[in-house]
């Protein structure tokens, strides 16, 4: 029974979340999708012209990191023109099949962005797999545009599952299945024991637990579709790691190198929604019990009442347009373990529609006790936002 005064989020609030999505949706498509990236400062054409600086770490580390966290647009004085992430394209393509129910979007704009998905493949493998559209600096090693990496491929692997899934596409089907084949040939391993953590990229072994159990989640929904047993073996051999690692108290650290030893919401929401993949697609118990365990943990750490989304478990600051849009979507997902979670969705998208929201209907980047960032960010905030509320909407049909 709902408390006096409140009505279900599905009588009271539908009408706004539509209204919030249809707003983004205007903004992004006007814009073909393309926009800036909190990490796209390499592609600055001025920085591209000068290899007495970007042939050297330092100067390229300092660069991206820069402009990251200016909270000036830059990119016009760099030269740093809007690019089309292919993340971006496979968050969208999966909006675009929810939002289609809802009449925000049709089948032939879910057409339309599987074959760019499929066009922004990374050119060279002999598997589909995917990258960022930018050059990327870690601590210890470069990145170079398009070159694939496990989160990008997964993202796109499982939009184009989602699309194959309503509209049946074989092509979609099997360039899935392809990236799936790219996690098992070409990326490296982690092993512990008889399991093992997937690399983030192909050029080092890492131990990023949101990225390895990302493809853990991919391998399980692919299974059931293709029957192939490596993929199975696989998905439960990176789930019982990802588990391994899991902290007495439900929470995950980012990964397991000393320079990664923080907790935040967006990356444990990641963790729990691959653990329901492979709960749900390989009836794995370990799954079903981690991501119950965590999720409490998740639900406890990073809500405040007011609907505010803390990025780190041990610190409010600073706001993040895509914390708050995984927020909505890891409640939405997980309605089913708490009798709250639309409730307390629809508290997070109304605070972000309150303070954290544009004319246009886009939405901030982040926001810190002493300014607001109000760069927009295509990938990391507008198509993580379209993401999150087109699955408030789906959770209420």
């Amino acid at each position: 029974m709902n408390r006096p005064g409140t009505l279900p989020p599905t009588q009271l609030h539908r009408e706004a979340w539509l209204h919030s999505a249809a707003s983004l949706l205007k903004y992004c498509r006007d814009r073909h999708w393309a926009g800036a990236d909190p990490f796209d400062g390499l592609n600055s054409r001025f920085f591209q012209a000068l290899p007495l600086l970007k042939n050297h770490r330092w100067p390229r580390l300092v660069l991206i990191q820069g402009i990251k966290r200016c909270p000036i647009n830059l990119r016009p004085l760099l030269a740093v023109p809007p690019g089309i992430n292919p993340k971006g394209i496979a968050l969208f393509l999966a909006c675009s099949i929810r939002l289609q129910r809802a009449g925000l979007m049709t089948e032939a704009d879910s057409r339309t962005l599987a074959s760019q998905l499929l066009e922004l493949r990374s050119t060279g493998w002999k598997n589909s797999c995917w990258g960022y559209h930018f050059d990327w600096q870690t601590r210890t090693y470069l990145v170079p545009r398009y070159y694939p990496n496990i989160i990008c491929t997964t993202f796109a692997a499982d939009a184009l599952l989602d699309a194959y899934d309503a509209l049946g596409d074989p092509a979609w089907l099997q360039a899935a299945t392809e990236a799936g084949r790219f996690l098992l040939e070409d990326l490296l391993r982690y092993p512990e024991g008889d399991t093992f953590c997937f690399s983030y990229t192909p050029l080092k072994p890492s131990r990023v637990h949101n990225a390895s159990l990302l493809g853990a989640a991919l391998l399980a929904r692919l299974y059931p579709l293709t029957g192939i047993e490596e993929f199975r073996h696989a998905a439960l051999a990176a789930t019982r790691y990802g588990i391994a690692h899991q902290q007495p108290d439900g929470s995950w650290i980012y990964g397991e190198d000393p320079h990664q030893e923080w907790i935040d919401s967006f990356h444990t929401g990641y963790n729990l929604i691959a653990l329901r993949s492979v709960a749900r697609h390989l009836r794995d118990e370990a799954a079903d019990r981690s991501l119950h365990h965590g999720f409490e943990y998740y639900r406890k750490a990073f809500f405040q009442p007011d609907g505010v989304v803390k990025y780190y478990h041990d610190r409010v600051h600073p706001i993040d347009g895509h914390a708050i849009a995984h927020a909505l979507l890891t409640l939405a997902e997980f309605r089913d373990l708490h009798p709250a979670n639309l409730e307390m969705a629809d508290r997070v998208l109304a605070w972000a529609n309150t303070h954290f929201r544009a004319a246009d209907g886009s939405y901030y980047y982040q926001r810190t006790p002493s300014y607001t960032n109000r760069i927009s960010y295509m990938r990391w905030t507008q198509a993580w936002m379209l993401r999150g509320i087109s699955e408030l909407i789906t959770s209420t049909e």
